[in-house]
């Protein structure tokens, strides 16, 4: 079977990597995993021998066939679909927390993972190989040229971290780009149901011209006396960029911008 060119298939073929992914996550027995993109069930395998249930999404219906063929076990669900479209409320048990691990497609890493981000039920945690150029976005200190609305977004949420940089020789075929293990632990500040729905919106609006000043930016799409009594309120200056203001900044700021107080 020769890799999707169009679907950005590149399998993981390197065993002590598979293993090392299973270690970092700590799978324990009987948990619930989500996993994007198993291909041939590498990594499927042993999340299950390690005692999880997994849910995995198979976009590519030469390989749900495999899987269906070669994996036999209670504890595997098979969804044939889109990973981005997918209805996870309705798929997953609600009551259950649940993790995702995967090697997940880069042509769709960005998109699932602020599927993720708008969950109600969101993973507890998460472990990716993902592009290394994206997981040095999503775990990108403020004041670098990485740093933006995804990391942004995603930081109100997890703690994100870049495990272990691994290169191309470990795929078939080979990327032309460095990869990398990227873990996402729950954040604390979640508990702001207001600002998780007003955030991404603000965050969005800077960034989206991140080379003007904030306040002129939030002058234009708030209107300028708002714009200028939260900007007032939480200590910056007109002239500020958004990269300068750190996630705990655009959550004071947001707040300030709708008269939030639940935080």
């Amino acid at each position: 079977m020769r890799p999707g060119r169009g679907l950005g298939q590149n399998f993981l073929m390197d065993n002590n990597l598979l293993d090392s992914i299973v270690r970092m996550a700590s799978i324990q027995p009987g948990e619930l995993i989500l996993e994007v993109g198993p291909g041939f069930g590498a990594l499927t395998r042993r999340l299950l021998d390690a005692g999880a249930e997994v849910y995995a999404i198979e976009f590519d219906h030469r390989l749900a066939d495999y899987l269906r063929k070669h994996i036999d076990s209670d504890q595997f669900h098979l969804v044939e679909d889109y990973a981005c479209r997918v209805d996870y409320k309705a798929l997953l048990p609600e009551e259950r927390p649940f993790r995702s691990v995967a090697n997940l497609p880069y042509s769709i890493s960005s998109v699932f993972i602020a599927r993720m981000l708008g969950l109600a039920n969101m993973p507890q945690s998460m472990l990716f190989l993902l592009q290394k150029e994206m997981g040095e976005r999503l775990s990108a200190r403020v004041g670098t040229h990485n740093y933006g609305a995804l990391s942004v977004r995603t930081q109100l949420e997890y703690a994100v971290k870049i495990e272990k940089n691994v290169p191309p020789e470990v795929f078939l075929p080979p990327p032309a780009v460095d990869s990398a293990v990227v873990s996402f632990h729950r954040a604390p500040q979640t508990d702001a149901p207001e600002i998780r729905r007003l955030l991404p919106g603000v965050v969005k609006t800077v960034f989206a011209q991140r080379r003007k000043q904030m306040g002129k930016v939030l002058g234009n799409n708030y209107g300028k006396e708002r714009a200028a009594a939260a900007m007032e309120k939480c200590g910056l200056p007109h002239e500020i960029r958004p990269e300068r203001l750190s996630v705990e900044d655009f959550v004071r700021l947001t707040q300030a911008l709708y008269e939030v107080h639940d935080v």
